[in-house]
């Protein structure tokens, strides 16, 4: 499909991609918008979105990047693609991104179409706020409150590469302030939500918001709800029993009555155990995977995806995660599931800050991680034959399995011994200073990582 949807493109552009119309990230708690993650997103002017609530999408600045490549030209901002296409014989996200089943059927149309025109996404992934019951070590204070709290009241960590600072167009909306951007989303959405493909509402975390509940609720009781519709939440379920099962609720309420095309709950967690614990400061690990549990066992129909940004406070653990995800594999295969899995593990490579990256670890530890790709590698497919010969998979995938295998093979590529050292002391800086506010002990949680601790302080730069 790369190879066709290449030769498609660039019949209207070498720097044509669907994505830029067909979808969109939208941070309402910031008011900022990009259609890829490989882009930064941009700020949505007000004046724009005053007249027109889908400028939340069809901003201006996003118009500008639709003629140029609609013109043959290659948006200076998507260089990362043309980067890939230019000097590797990989194939670049552009083409997969057009090649979705949310772009590619609209190719004729959209090639045909002007520039300024404003048009609805196929694909919407949306934050309403930064609420989070969770401090994560490499998030920010955009993305979690808890986060901002901390860093309002004793400054960002001293470490130079500055990653959690408040930047001026970095400060989300507070929850009792009026926020223009989620006023014009809920104008906007009973249009949206008519052609959507997929909807999934990211965070902070969406179960503290109430705009989460009340899409749920209006997708409960539309008249005419969109039943194609792919509805996905990122939720990391540290969260109480009831809260847990009112969650159930809404979601068995909307799948019983299939008002949904499929219904898929994404989770997150880097390792295992106490050592999870201290990477997402605020998580209690045994509720959550307790949660995970229930939410597979009372939603039939849910595909659970466990999402994992391998860093490098992961290795020590990450083996235990893939144990634990094949056995839900295992347990909860059903017929009834939307994806030939009930859980599915996402493992992708933590690329910021830099000082938390696998990358900065000693390198003869990358044999660990050769260790657990192998591990997934051989605990791959098993496949279950039902009485109706429809088929059921409890192991690992070919989709799951390379994403574990690039980790090892980013972790051992060449780096700048100089920027090793810099990465190397910002990690001490950090650690340190998390024990300090955090009441945490790095070496006690992670005995194995003493020496290497201790090698980093010592760096003088």
């Amino acid at each position: 499909m790369p190879k066709k949807a290449k030769a498609e493109l660039n019949k209207v552009g070498c720097g044509f991609c669907l994505a830029k119309w067909t979808q969109v990230t939208i941070h309402l708690q910031l008011g900022r918008t990009h259609s890829c993650h490989h882009p930064d997103s941009h700020v949505i002017p007000l004046v724009e979105l005053r007249r027109n609530p889908s400028a939340l999408h069809n901003t201006k600045h996003k118009k500008e990047a639709r003629k140029e490549m609609l013109s043959g030209l290659r948006p200076e901002e998507c260089g990362y693609c043309w980067n890939v296409e230019d000097n590797s014989e990989f194939w670049s996200d552009r083409l997969f991104k057009s090649a979705e089943p949310w772009s590619w059927p609209d190719l004729e149309r959209i090639s045909q179409s002007n520039w300024r025109e404003n048009v609805n996404p196929r694909y919407v992934e949306v934050s309403f706020s930064n609420a989070c019951n969770q401090k994560c070590s490499y998030c920010t204070p955009a993305d979690s409150s808890l986060w901002a709290s901390e860093i309002d009241k004793l400054g960002p960590y001293p470490t130079t590469d500055y990653f959690n600072a408040m930047t001026k167009d970095r400060v989300a909306f507070k929850s009792n302030e009026d926020n223009p951007y989620l006023t014009a989303f809920w104008k906007w959405w009973p249009e949206l939500y008519r052609d959507l493909h997929t909807f999934r509402i990211t965070g902070g975390e969406p179960l503290l918001s109430k705009d989460t509940w009340d899409i749920l609720d209006f997708i409960i009781n539309e008249k005419e709800p969109n039943r194609n519709l792919h509805l996905a939440i990122n939720t990391n379920l540290n969260f109480s029993e009831k809260t847990i099962d009112r969650f159930i609720d809404k979601v068995n309420r909307i799948t019983d009555e299939n008002r949904v095309k499929d219904f898929v709950v994404y989770t997150s967690v880097d390792g295992w155990g106490e050592q999870a614990e201290y990477g997402r400061y605020g998580l209690v690990f045994n509720r959550f995977w307790d949660n995970v549990h229930k939410i597979l066992e009372k939603c039939p129909t849910v595909t659970l995806g466990v999402m994992s940004s391998y860093n490098a406070l992961s290795l020590p653990t990450f083996h235990k995660l893939i144990y634990g995800v094949h056995e839900l594999k295992e347990q909860y295969a059903s017929h009834e599931r939307a994806w030939s899995t009930a859980a599915a593990l996402d493992a992708s490579y933590l690329r910021y800050p830099r000082h938390q990256t696998v990358q900065i670890l000693p390198q003869d530890l990358s044999s660990i991680v050769k260790e657990q790709a192998d591990l997934a590698s051989h605990l791959q497919d098993v496949f279950l034959v039902g009485p109706n010969k429809d088929i059921v998979s409890y192991g690992y995938t070919q989709m799951e399995i390379p994403k574990i295998e690039r980790i090892y093979d980013w972790m051992i590529s060449p780096q700048d011994e100089k920027q090793l050292q810099i990465n190397r002391s910002n990690f001490y800086s950090f650690i340190n200073e998390h024990d300090k506010r955090r009441g945490t002990d790095f070496c006690k949680t992670f005995p194995e990582y003493e020496e290497f601790y201790n090698h980093c302080k010592s760096i003088k730069l």
